[in-house]
């Protein structure tokens, strides 16, 4: 077997030991003073194999909630005795954006006839421009679609599961916030306008969070409201997963 096969190997069961859950197979071949700059924080790297060793047990519990983390390409070009690979994997939820891979940059050095990792790094792309012109664009859909009293275009970008705290109560579930929404459609006889003036939006992969000062005029008395909003990039767009809505007490 040449060297180029064996860290080959040697990653395709670390990759399958990852999706397993399988702890003592991803730290073997790994070396004790590992470095590795992986999507979360910090950003100095995680630095020994302690370090490196307490990553793994909340993504595996992630996981259990149906993510994957699959190899799809993978290149190894090796010395004699120093080597580093590249590969994309994919890695997240079903319903996330299908073209997002997770980058992966492997670093081997051989010792004793044996191949150890001593660097990995971990990343996936960022897309925080376009996160926030495309939620954006859909805080003024749903000002539109109030206007014209579209129940169902208010629906679409809003998740089966998304838990809404709202100004009279907390709702779990699309069918919930869906008469929530319904209600207040039809709490007046004349167009309601809902705007959402200059939010601030920041996001990170396929998460995003918008906090703005909700408008919304109903028979010529406008309110307004604190709102933070949490979406989830998904096959078919953005989504909201959570909202929290409030006035300030008095």
């Amino acid at each position: 077997m040449t060297d180029e096969q064996e860290i080959r190997t040697l990653i395709e069961d670390w990759v399958d030991a990852v999706h397993a859950g399988d702890l003592d197979t991803v730290l073997a071949d790994h070396a004790p003073d590992i470095v590795m700059f992986d999507v979360p924080p910090p950003y100095d790297g995680v630095r020994g194999l302690d370090a490196y060793r307490e990553t793994w047990p909340g993504f595996f519990e992630w996981q259990k909630t149906g993510a994957s983390f699959a190899l799809e390409s993978l290149e190894v070009t090796a010395g004699a005795d120093v080597a580093f690979a590249f590969a994309l994997l994919r890695c997240g939820m079903p319903d996330d954006n299908p073209d997002l891979r997770l980058r992966l940059t492997i670093g081997l050095q051989k010792t004793d006839g044996r191949w150890t990792v001593t660097h990995e790094h971990h990343s996936f792309p960022h897309d925080d421009a376009p996160a926030a012109a495309e939620i954006s664009a859909l805080l003024d859909r749903w000002g539109a679609d109030t206007a014209t009293g579209d129940l169902d275009g208010l629906m679409e970008p809003i998740a089966d599961n998304v838990v809404s705290y709202e100004i009279d109560g907390n709702y779990t579930g699309k069918s919930a916030v869906r008469e929530v929404c319904a209600a207040g459609l039809a709490s007046s006889p004349n167009p309601i306008t809902f705007t959402v003036p200059d939010p601030t939006i920041e996001s990170a992969g396929n998460l995003a969070v918008a906090w703005s000062i909700d408008h919304i005029t109903a028979d010529n008395t406008e309110t307004t409201s604190r709102a933070t909003r949490v979406f989830r990039k998904t096959n078919s767009g953005w989504q909201l997963i959570h909202q929290h809505l409030s006035y300030p007490a008095t």
